[in-house]
């Protein structure tokens, strides 16, 4: 049974709780005025809930907003850890449904470049350079990308703990002065709803092969998150929040205010 098929037959309550989805998405997408009219936006797709629930809230919001915009995905397939016939084919049926035009770039997750050295954020910056690269190809100044709530706070408590700053995975990322920007539509959708989202109509979710899943750093963070929200279950929101509430007297923005401060 195809996606068109799946929306068509949702219950009144399953039909409101995509509404509820579709709608928080657009709330990020309109705080951060990330999508005008006339945009192309490249999604890019890597196969899992969250890439396939964006796309799938994109294509339903056109329909709710005022202005027109476009949309083309693109999935990066890596070369060591290629899909199925069958997810494959899975895959450019839910597209095909939507009426987003979508391809598929096969690379190597392991370039010469990493000269044998791999890890999450390595990975992570092939593959935004392979899709930086196929959105010039495409004139397209916009790339959104799956990243949600959980993944902003995990990745702010990542940059602390491991790289001892503080910084954070922005909503709308500007690169190559102004030349390209990463938005992130979902910056204010909580995993838990994607996944309900996910199963309310049946995403023909693939299954991601990364050589580091389950051991990585990312894991550790969620597990401290989840200790934490059982002492306050604001805390997810006040980490998102945070960046937003900077208390200025309490923090050496500069060297030099820093040694006033010693």
């Amino acid at each position: 049974m195809g996606l068109k098929n799946n929306l068509e037959q949702l219950n009144p309550k399953n039909r409101k709780r995509l509404n509820v989805f579709v709608k928080h998405v657009g709330r990020g997408i309109s705080r951060f005025s990330m999508i005008d009219d006339n945009d192309s936006i490249l999604i890019g797709v890597s196969g899992g809930k969250d890439s396939l629930a964006l796309s799938l809230a994109l294509k339903l919001r056109q329909k709710r907003v005022p202005i027109q915009y476009n949309l083309c995905a693109v999935q990066i397939e890596w070369r060591e850890f290629p899909f199925t016939e069958e997810e494959k084919r899975s895959i450019a049926l839910f597209f095909q449904d939507l009426d987003i035009p979508f391809y598929t770039v096969k690379a190597h997750v392991y370039p010469s470049s990493f000269k044998h050295e791999f890890n999450c954020y390595l990975c992570s910056r092939n593959r935004k350079r392979i899709l930086f690269n196929e959105a010039v190809k495409l004139g397209i100044k916009k790339i959104a990308l799956g990243h949600h709530l959980d993944d902003i706070i995990e990745t702010t408590l990542l940059n602390i703990f491991f790289r001892g700053e503080v910084s954070t995975m922005m909503p709308v990322q500007s690169f190559f002065k102004g030349k390209m920007e990463i938005i992130r539509p979902m910056c204010e959708v909580h995993e838990k709803e994607i996944k309900r989202a996910a199963e309310i109509v049946n995403l023909p979710i693939v299954p991601i092969r990364c050589p580091k899943k389950g051991v990585s750093q990312r894991n550790d963070i969620k597990e401290i998150i989840k200790q934490a929200s059982r002492l306050n279950k604001n805390v997810k929101e006040n980490i998102y929040h945070a960046p937003w509430h900077i208390n200025r007297e309490y923090l050496p923005f500069t060297v030099e205010g820093r040694d006033k401060l010693e």
